[in-house]
């Protein structure tokens, strides 16, 4: 059993097929035992890549549908969702001054953060941060997280 940390841009890959899917899929099924956080950002974020997806006519309007509805399944019951916080947002705010980060991954990996301090705190095994940006990639191998890239499981 692992704690694993999965970015929006990984999160989609459960729901979209594309390069990482079927490992997104086996780290995240219920059988796998595995726990697996996300940040209150990203079922906006992932919601927002069905969207774009629709209007590029690269993912049917059912399956969209089917894929938000399974999301906000999953959310409830799968998901150990971070919350916003004053004391996140502020850590993603020194997060952007110090590397090149948007701003919705300075808050994914401070939210990611925040899981590996109360892990750390309880002494339990950290997490695996899991995202398809190198750029993020590194910032968290820089903060001293254990990384994994959903694209190099094609």
């Amino acid at each position: 059993m692992t704690a694993y940390f999965l970015d929006s841009s990984t999160l989609v890959k459960r729901y979209v097929v594309e390069t990482g899917s079927i490992w997104v899929q086996t780290i995240t099924t219920h059988s796998s035992h595995n726990t697996i956080y996300v940040a209150q950002i990203a079922r906006v974020e992932v919601v927002s890549a069905f969207a774009r997806r629709k209007r590029e006519f690269s993912l049917p309007t059912r399956s969209a549908r089917a894929a938000y509805l399974t999301l906000l399944r999953h959310t409830k019951r799968q998901y150990d969702v971070v919350p916003m916080t004053e004391t996140i947002m502020s850590l993603a705010e020194t997060l952007l001054d110090k590397y090149i980060l948007r701003a919705s991954d300075a808050i994914q990996l401070a939210s990611a953060l925040e899981v590996q301090s109360r892990l750390t705190a309880a002494r339990l095994s950290g997490i695996v941060f899991v995202a398809g940006d190198n750029r993020l990639l590194t910032a968290a191998v820089g903060e001293g997280l254990t990384v994994d890239n959903p694209n190099n499981y094609p």
